[in-house]
């Protein structure tokens, strides 16, 4: 397989395999008018497997979304077909519209407030609704 190398844009790397897909619509990268390239289990010396997201023009992403995802996760800016930065991403502590809370009676389903969770446990990436304390959904 062939995938061309990207003159100006973004690589998001690292991706967990079998997580591309969730990436790609929280991000919304669908919305996008440019090229976006997805190869999904490419071989990997430290990971065994992972993912490779190629977006083919150079814009800003939510890290948020990315650390929730997968905080091991390396965002590499391409700019004249050089590496011109490589961003490390880390656990987010504030989530902020980027899940829904599925709990019912939570004021965010009835209400037009901010979705807003918190981290409560890095160690089990555990993240908790601010207004009813419901758990997120699974990354």
């Amino acid at each position: 397989m062939n995938v061309d190398s990207i003159k100006n844009g973004v690589v998001i790397d690292h991706i967990k395999a079998g997580q591309a897909m969730k990436l790609y619509h929280l991000l919304e990268l669908d919305k996008l008018e440019c090229t976006v390239a997805i190869i999904k289990n490419v071989s990997s010396k430290r990971m065994g497997k992972k993912d490779i997201i190629k977006i083919d023009t150079k814009m800003d992403l939510d890290l948020d979304i990315i650390g929730y995802v997968d905080p091991e996760i390396t965002v590499n800016v391409i700019e004249n077909s050089q590496l011109v930065e490589k961003k490390r991403i880390q656990l987010p502590v504030l989530l902020r519209d980027v899940v829904r809370c599925k709990n019912p009676r939570c004021i965010t389903s009835v209400e037009a407030v901010p979705q807003i969770f918190e981290l409560r446990d890095a160690g089990t990436r555990l993240y908790r609704c601010r207004y009813c304390e419901a758990k997120a959904p699974e990354q």
